[in-house]
């Protein structure tokens, strides 16, 4: 809605929307006519150009502050209201800065006077509701490398020579509450940059800086001009303002900027991006050597001008001001709302539009402590000035209470740069949980903010034991390997780290590590990260549960409750993951820092695989050439897919994929897919959940009452070249193959399959729906799968069942040869048969090709 902004307006005043040109649009297309709609130019401060948005589109949504405007109400199917996140997290800063001086109320009607008397009544009419807890994060984080322009005079000329520039001007203002001393706590401060007519707000100076990096997180949001004088109006008192102008240029996915500074008179250049590698590779690429500046742009003018000082005393607030950062903001009660605008379908009893999504301010740093691991009492706490004198004795004082993911990160990397300023390289850190729990993905968002190594366990595996799928066993682990290359790290010295082939259940190889003072840590992340034979060793303990691992326990209770069978979550840990109850968790609860990954990847559309799937037949050179030939890559999978469906659910008509838990067995390993994928148009919106599970956990899941209804066995040829995977999958009893093309750009994978000339072949069935609609009702068994697949299915479910049953009592015992080492030795010898009529066909299909070009050239010459 920001594109029908009229005038100069900051666009939060209802009068500053051209409501009559949205209806307008809206209306073509429920007619099913196209509109032009405006873009609004915010520097230009006007519309200067429109776009074309077509009813054939399907979906459209209306994004905005006045989104549910009685104007436009009528013309919604859905209404959608999002409330919480940065708003209220300035509404806590706010209380927090000049405690009880003012109610909650009070500082509503001061920042977001709009919000209350043209926003809030709306939010009302909404039928989905939202409350966003995001604040900042880290995860995203930007990563600058900072210099004087002087110092890359030469390459800066150049890159800004060829590349086409973007000029932008900017005026920073920082703005001190009205309780603050005259120290300098630039942490405390509020930042506000205006551009243009746009006002953009940050809480604090939330920064990390790791050697020549600072690492900012996405805590900057856009607030109303309204906002800006309602601060004023509080108290706040701009201290310093500044201007910034800024030329830069895009080299693929980070941004070169020269950026002038009015005040300091001094132009700098600035490198920013997303990886932090990718950083520092173009400054070593630009032959840019620093000398690296850290600081921000305010520290530099309090250095040069000094600290504003205060004209007068900060006012004493009528009540004490409360220092507690942890303070609790109540939710105020919702206003009242005459009778006439709400309809009968509205239901307004819940006070949820202004209630704070945060009901605690969390600080931005913790301090971290030590204390001795010695024979010193548990409780003597050592300063960082004692800490040098005894390195060797001292450990990090664990954090009681658990965090989320975001905070647990900004909480790790502090710990990482607490023990390097305290201990010295090498710093160790080990990251445990359960499987599916997030660790791997937490370790490299470190990693790539540290500027670090990440080495799992995985890659320790003996492969004697994976033979006999004891990948969650702490017995599988080669630990003799393990404490020496620990020990290596410990003493600075090379080390090899093993590499693990997971598809062929073999040590492939060996990678040198090495700590140096430019890379003093190391981070080693598996489900046994935290044992006590491992721990010992490490500097730093994070344990992190949750993620999908609860969220299938979460699955279990659904499916339980729906046949009237109630389980507690204890009982269905206790089935379904006892390895983890046995060997796992006990020894999570002496982390350092524990972390809730509340981050749901079922529910989360973020990380999907958009998948386009058809049977045409398409030929290996047409694969090749959608793909890009220099990163281009190729494999060859068998799997077999087990449907499990919860005894007692009664399902109409054929065997539905919703009421399944698809368990895939590929390469000896075993998947778990908790969720189907959402069907939209031609694609196949397909989450990230298909996560490693121990053999075990099927046979839990067995246990528990789940039946094993199908399998499909299929053979997959896979292409790919890091952007789209191109899949082409043999299902047994299935005469055509089936081509999937996947990858997480919808565009991408459109363009692929128009290119291999797809259109109009596309099917979102599944791989289950297309078996059972091909399967004769002669052959069906008396579970619903081929007659001549039950018996592989049984011999199946009783190997995984002995064998489940077996890990959980067991922890590193020789197994005796199972029925399931037929299946996968007969899988590898059809790998092996598909490999061989791989490489015949492309001999003669290269005969065949020689033989047309020589005969075309023979008839030429002949003529």
């Amino acid at each position: 809605m920001e594109n029908y902004r009229v005038g100069t307006d900051d666009g939060n005043d209802p009068d500053s929307i051209d409501f009559d040109l949205l209806v307008n649009n809206l209306q073509d297309l429920i007619n099913g006519k196209d509109a032009s709609t405006p873009l609004f130019d915010f520097q230009e401060k006007k519309r200067t150009f429109s776009k074309i948005l077509y009813a054939s589109s399907g979906v459209v949504i209306v994004d905005g502050t006045y989104a549910l405007h009685a104007k436009l109400r009528s013309l919604l199917d859905i209404r959608v209201a999002v409330v919480g996140g940065v708003h209220f997290n300035l509404l806590s800063k706010v209380k927090h800065d000049i405690g009880d001086s003012c109610s909650l109320d009070y500082l509503i009607d001061s920042i977001f006077p709009l919000f209350r008397k043209h926003i809030e009544p709306d939010i009302h009419h909404a039928q989905i509701r939202i409350n966003n807890n995001f604040v900042s994060s880290f995860r995203e984080a930007i990563y600058k490398l900072k210099c004087k322009s002087e110092s890359a005079i030469g390459q800066s000329a150049h890159v800004f020579h060829e590349k086409e520039t973007q000029s932008d001007n900017f005026i920073e203002m920082y703005l001190r509450p009205p309780s603050a001393s005259e120290e300098a706590r630039i942490n405390d401060w509020i930042k506000v940059r205006q551009s243009g007519i746009r006002y953009y707000l940050a809480l604090g100076d939330q920064r990390i800086v790791d050697k020549n990096f600072i690492i900012r997180p996405k805590a900057e949001f856009e607030v109303g001009r309204m906002t800006l004088g309602g601060l004023l109006a509080l108290g706040y008192t701009v201290v310093v303002s500044y201007k910034r102008a800024s030329q830069s240029v895009r080299i693929d996915n980070l941004s070169v900027s020269l950026e002038t500074i009015d005040t300091l008179g001094e132009t700098f250049m600035v490198l920013r991006g997303t990886d932090r590698k990718v950083v520092g590779a173009e400054a070593v690429r630009m032959s840019i050597t620093g000398p690296w500046i850290t600081k921000s742009y305010l520290e530099l003018i309090l250095e040069r001008r000094g600290v504003p000082r205060l004209n007068t005393p900060p006012l004493l607030p009528s009540t004490p001001v409360s220092t507690d950062r942890e303070k609790t903001i109540l939710a105020p009660r919702p206003i009242r709302i005459s009778e006439n605008i709400v309809t009968e379908l509205e239901d307004l009893s819940q006070p949820w539009t202004r209630s704070p999504t945060k009901s605690k301010m969390e600080p931005v740093l913790a301090t971290w402590q030590f204390i001795s691991s010695d024979h010193t009492p548990a409780d003597t706490l050592i300063t960082a000035a004692e800490s040098s004198s005894s390195r060797n004795i001292m450990q990090l004082a664990p954090i009681p209470e658990s965090c989320d993911l975001d905070r647990g990160l900004l909480l790790s990397v502090q710990a990482i740069q607490a023990l390097l300023e305290n201990k010295g390289v090498p710093v160790i850190v080990g990251i445990g949980g359960p499987s599916g729990s997030g660790k791997t993905s937490l370790a490299h968002k470190m990693a790539n903010i540290v500027g670090c190594e990440v080495v799992s366990l995985e890659n320790y595996y003996k492969p004697e034991q994976v033979k006999d799928f004891k990948y969650d066993d702490f017995g599988a682990l080669d630990l003799v390997l393990l404490s020496k290359n620990i020990k290596d790290v410990k003493n600075r010295q090379k080390t090899n780290i093993p590499i693990f082939d997971l598809e062929t259940g073999t040590r492939s190889g060996f990678k040198e590590l090495e700590v140096s003072e430019d890379c003093g840590v190391v981070i080693f992340e598996g489900v046994y990260a935290l044992h006590p034979q491992i721990r010992a060793s490490l500097d730093l303990w994070i344990a992190v549960v949750g993620g999908v691992h609860s969220h299938l326990i979460s699955r279990v209770q659904r499916d339980k409750n729906r046949v009237g069978c109630s389980m507690s979550q204890n009982e269905i840990m206790m089935a379904v993951f006892p390895m983890f109850q046995q060997y796992i968790e006990p020894h999570l609860v002496h982390a350092h820092l524990k972390i809730r990954n509340d981050f749901d990847p079922v529910l989360s559309p973020e990380s999907s695989l958009f998948v386009l799937k058809s049977n045409k037949q398409v030929s290996y050179q047409d694969i090749l050439r959608v793909l890009d030939p220099a990163k281009f890559c190729s494999s060859v999978q068998n799997f077999i897919d087990i449907y499990l469906r919860l005894r007692g659910i009664t399902s109409n008509g054929p065997l539905c994929e919703s009421d399944c838990i698809r368990v895939r067995v590929c390469e000896g390993r075993f998947a778990v897919l908790i969720r189907e994928p959402i069907r939209e148009g031609n694609f196949i919106i397909q989450p990230k959940v298909d996560f490693d599970i121990s053999i075990s956990t099927v046979a839990g899941l067995l246990n528990l009452g789940y039946q094993a209804v199908a399998y499909i066995e299929a053979s997959a040829f896979i292409y790919q070249d890091g952007k789209l995977l191109i899949e082409v999958d043999h299902l047994q009893d299935v005469p055509s193959p089936y081509l999937q093309i996947k990858g997480l750009n919808k565009e991408a994978v459109e363009a692929a399959g128009s290119s291999l000339k797809l259109d109009g072949s596309y099917t979102t069935k599944s791989y289950l729906q297309i078996v059972l609609e091909r399967l004769p009702d002669a052959e069906r068994s008396s579970s619903g799968v081929h007659a001549r697949q039950a018996a592989k299915l049984q011999e199946l479910v009783e190997f995984v069942q002995a064998q489940g049953s077996s890990s959980a009592s067991e922890s590193s015992h020789s197994r005796e040869t199972s029925p399931l080492d037929g299946i996968i030795e007969d899988l590898q010898a059809r790998i092996k048969r598909l490999e061989r009529w791989h490489i015949i066909n492309t001999v003669l299909w290269t005969f065949l090709m020689s033989a047309l070009v020589g005969y075309s050239l023979y008839q030429r010459r002949r003529q």
